[in-house]
């Protein structure tokens, strides 16, 4: 099990001694929220965090775009350091567009959906992606409540990986703690997203362990 924490919960004004607590708890992932207020109702940073974030650590980068139309951003973003760029479902007609600039740009592409879309809108893209990211909560704040549901999708991703031989990974993020955690991990997931959970702790390699499953 890898585990990305969520920055949206870090403390800001001390970013760089918090990425360097990160690395030494041997965390696999950052996950990058990006908000722009129109998709989900919030904002959060964006091309220059994401730039200086970049210049101090080697980590992976895993950029969450809940952005409207999320294809007039992604060269920005990948430019400026993010290694997998991941994008909604519902936030652009041309979601076929969005994968292709990702890919395009030597990045690894993801798709995501809302708790409420269908897991079947999904499966048209599963062959051209190298991540699935299932919201368990609807985007936009942190430290909202696990919705159950959701698991049956992590389940239907797991089984439709083994069918067809694919090789995404299944991420979730919202409400990740250490019993959902678990119940991620049964239905299927490969990456556990947590914010509020993770960074409440003061040694972070606490809650990367209990995430994976130590």
């Amino acid at each position: 099990m890898k585990v990305a924490p969520s920055l949206l919960s870090c403390n800001f004004l001390e970013l760089k001694k918090e990425i360097q607590q990160l690395e030494a708890a041997g965390i696999d992932y950052i996950h990058f929220d990006v908000m722009d207020g129109q998709f989900v109702p919030n904002i959060s940073f964006a091309f220059p965090i994401l730039n200086q974030i970049r210049a101090i650590t080697q980590l992976t980068i895993d950029t969450h775009l809940m952005v409207k139309d999320p294809e007039r951003f992604i060269v920005e973003f990948a430019e400026a350091g993010s290694d997998i760029i991941t994008v909604h479902v519902e936030s652009t007609p041309h979601i076929h567009r969005a994968i292709q600039l990702i890919q395009n740009a030597g990045k690894k592409a993801g798709i995501t959906l809302n708790p409420g879309t269908p897991i079947e809108s999904l499966i048209p893209l599963l062959n051209d992606i190298d991540l699935v990211l299932v919201m368990t909560v609807n985007p936009g704040f942190g430290g909202q409540q696990f919705i159950e549901s959701c698991l049956e999708k992590i389940k239907f991703l797991a089984a439709y990986r083994t069918k067809h031989q694919l090789h995404y990974e299944i991420e979730v993020d919202g409400g990740v703690n250490e019993l959902t955690a678990k119940l991620c991990k049964e239905a299927g997931a490969d990456v556990l997203v947590a914010g509020s959970y993770f960074f409440k702790h003061e040694d972070y390699a606490l809650p990367t362990a209990t995430l994976r499953g130590e």
